[in-house]
């Protein structure tokens, strides 16, 4: 693995550029400083440390990119400047696609020494041990740069693992969330159903009295004359007695 520490500031960005893997020998490739004029305007400056690190990036085409991650310090002005550094080094890894990871100084001197409280002297001289250099690389922004790229490489398995644990996590959590909303939409639908059953049970009995039944479905005709009891005549309203005027001819008396 190649990487590119850089050391973020706008007077002096440290750069050091680190090849090896976890556990073994490592190798320093280059360190160096890119400067800028104290007295130049910030964009001015900021164009010229964008312009120093595509140079390393171009020369050395690295395969990752470490950045110091800004902290908050007293004074506001140079946490500014560090800030604007730092991201165009961001912005400058990702023109390439390269991934960018940000360390703390307390996790690189951690990493590089043991304790994240370390002295910048301390640093230098464990660089220089680890790198197997002749002398501590000068100034402090360059030995930082090559103690950032070391931390990175020493750091990246366990990086990759914890990265690896999380997306599982988060898929496990999409998951269980894709679960839950699949069983609240079967527990919504199976709801509506029984309410609707409820409902058509409602309404079949009043539905079933409002039905005319087979009496009341029949035209009415006019009031039915009752059946006379058996074994009575039923009266006559005209006198057919026999020899009156009003008798059915051929009904007198033989």
């Amino acid at each position: 693995m190649r990487v590119l520490g850089v050391d973020p500031g706008l007077t002096r960005c440290g750069i050091g550029v680190v090849e090896g893997t976890a556990g073994r020998p490592l190798s320093m490739l280059g360190v160096g400083v890119v400067r800028t004029p104290a007295d130049a305007e910030t964009p001015d400056r900021l164009v010229a440390v964008e312009r120093g690190i595509e140079e390393w990036l171009d020369e050395y085409r690295p395969e990752r990119v470490a950045v110091e991650r800004v902290f908050s310090q007293h004074n506001v002005r140079t946490v500014m400047g560090t800030a604007q550094a730092s991201a165009v080094a961001m912005l400058c890894a990702a023109r390439r696609g390269l991934p960018v990871a940000l360390h703390t100084p307390s996790e690189v001197k951690a990493a590089v020494t043991g304790t994240g409280r370390a002295e910048k002297a301390q640093v230098g001289a464990m660089v220089t041990r680890l790198l197997r250099l002749d002398a501590p690389p000068r100034p402090a922004d360059a030995a930082d740069a090559l103690a950032l790229a070391i931390c990175h490489i020493w750091r990246a398995p366990a990086t990759g693992r914890l990265q690896q644990a999380q997306q599982a996590q988060r898929r496990a959590l999409e998951q269980y969330r894709a679960a839950q909303a699949a069983g609240a939409a079967r527990a919504a639908g199976a709801s509506r159903a029984g309410a609707s059953r409820a409902g058509e049970a409602r309404a079949a009995p009043a539905a079933a009295s409002r039905t005319p039944g087979p009496l009341a479905a029949r035209p009415a005709a006019g009031r039915a004359r009752p059946e006379p009891p058996a074994g009575r005549r039923p009266d006559r309203t005209t006198d057919q007695r026999p020899g009156s005027a009003d008798a059915t001819p051929g009904e007198g008396p033989q």
